[in-house]
């Protein structure tokens, strides 16, 4: 089966967020195994600097309304499945950032992102490449399905090619101006609301969701809660009438990078069996942070700064839990408006707060192994990867019962002594604060903390397992684009 995943991000090339590093695992754990697996991407500005590629000889050709944009395409290596191919058009992608700059998007992501779609079919074209499945993620390539299945419908070269679309975050939905339709090539009668119109706007990831083969998001429970008002963000009624084509699929860790029994970035080594390094661990990270009392209860935070995250909910609570002994470890960016409270609340509880700003993998690395506790009060949360990532490493996730979280954290029952975190409902500062006040009850009770701890690292996220589940949904795909 030869899949091609077409994605606006993918580590180690670009990344701007969980969508990169969830691409960027599959790739990986696909080209160990017998698919033949490519990626296409966006040649960025960044991929360049970074990486040496090589050119594939040819170009392609977009129409964008009235005029035509060109690609050069080139690839990560001369394979005849090379780990990745990518599209080059500085005039949209060579700039310092993927979507936008901290002032707000890119004013044309709509016309960058029509020619991307397009341009990963006609690179099929161009090099002859034939795509059993061709994987779609989130709004920037939901217009991949519909191609497909409206220009591209008499092209011998799809005949067998489906379609399967990722749902990473159904809140980001690629919602444009009306306008926009006269670059996708389109008439306008796909601008109702049966089709791409959406109170009034184009949407590109209801594209995707009208006319993929099959659709999944990552995390089982968040593939119910999608199909509700509450969640839903609009899409539920169209949702809906395609449950039957909807499936959840947990994401995965790397257990080779996260490893704190193998991690060279942190202070000491530690196992399930052993957790004397993570003792030295939160020692050093406290020294070298400058949280005076190394003894207490560390809550670490490693995120996005946005509001889905739930981080009105600490601010909210900051003094209540410093109150309570707790000290605290961020490291995030994201809105300005957080990273400015976030930073006074460091300079008002001077010594038992640490605020990293941007965003560090070694610091994100020690914040997991040192903490005690990790702390995901989302709003929403289609799957999350720190809990997976925290649960490794010994720190227990204090999380909120919503999408992924529910599937890989089993809430703490005190009198059976037996889960791996725990979880609260309400989406409130109360709840949360009762929730950690539970949590430090067990901390107080060595043998339960070392419980909850080795139930964590015990528990198996991993690619492997989700990569299986990929290729299952790739071969219902295929079947049902044949029907």
């Amino acid at each position: 089966m030869n899949v091609l995943i077409a994605c606006s991000e993918a580590v180690p090339y670009a990344k701007t967020g969980g969508l990169a590093d969830v691409t960027g695992a599959l790739l990986k754990e696909f080209r160990s195994g017998k698919l033949n697996v490519s990626l296409i991407l966006p040649l960025y500005s960044v991929i360049k600097k970074r990486f040496k590629l090589y050119k594939t000889g040819k170009i392609v050709r977009v129409p964008l309304g009235n005029f035509e944009i060109e690609g050069i395409l080139w690839a990560s290596d001369k394979e005849k499945y090379p780990e990745a191919y990518f599209i080059e058009c500085d005039a949209f992608f060579g700039r310092p950032e993927l979507y936008g700059t901290a002032e707000g998007d890119f004013t044309d992501n709509a016309i960058r992102y029509i020619f991307f779609s397009r341009a990963v079919l006609e690179t099929c074209r161009a090099l002859r490449i034939e795509p059993d499945v061709i994987h779609c993620n989130d709004w920037q390539t939901g217009l991949i399905p519909l191609y497909l299945k409206t220009l591209y419908a008499r092209h011998k070269q799809f005949r067998k090619t489906a379609t399967l679309l990722t749902v990473h975050n159904l809140g980001y939905q690629g919602l444009f101006d009306a306008g926009t339709m006269e670059y996708m090539g389109l008439g306008r009668e796909f601008f109702i609301p049966e089709k791409l119109e959406f109170y009034g706007q184009l949407n590109f990831l209801k594209a995707g969701l009208l006319y993929a083969d099959i659709l999944n998001t990552v995390s089982p429970t968040y593939a119910r809660e999608i199909l509700t008002p509450e969640q839903g963000f609009g899409l539920d009624g169209l949702l809906r009438t395609r449950q039957d084509d909807l499936y959840g699929i947990i994401n995965g860790i790397d257990p080779v990078e996260w490893n704190p029994a193998d991690d060279e970035l942190l202070h000491a080594a530690y196992s399930d069996e052993n957790l004397k390094g993570k003792q030295e661990c939160k020692r050093k990270f406290c020294r070298q942070a400058r949280i005076t009392n190394k003894m207490a209860p560390l809550l670490g935070m490693v995120s996005r700064l946005s509001s889905q995250k739930g981080l009105d909910l600490l601010l909210n609570s900051f003094d209540e839990l410093i109150a309570l002994g707790v000290t605290i470890a961020v490291l995030g960016k994201g809105d300005e408006a957080y990273h400015t409270a976030f930073v006074h609340k460091e300079r008002q509880h001077a010594g038992s707060v640490r605020i990293t700003i941007g965003f560090d993998e070694a610091v994100a690395h020690h914040i997991y192994a040192a903490a005690d506790f990790f702390l995901m009060p989302s709003q929403y949360e289609p799957c999350g990867i720190g809990q997976l990532i925290a649960m490794r490493y010994g720190t227990v996730p204090v999380a909120r019962k919503t999408g992924g979280l529910v599937d890989t954290i089993d809430d703490y029952d005190h009198l059976r002594e037996n889960g791996s975190g725990i979880l609260f409902r309400d989406f409130t500062p109360a709840a949360m604060q009762e929730a950690i006040k539970r949590a430090l009850c067990i901390y107080r009770n060595a043998g339960s903390m070392a419980k909850i701890i080795q139930q964590g690292m015990r528990k198996k996220f991993f690619w492997q397992s989700s990569a299986e589940a990929y290729h299952t949904l790739y071969e219902r795909a295929a079947k049902k684009a044949l029907l």
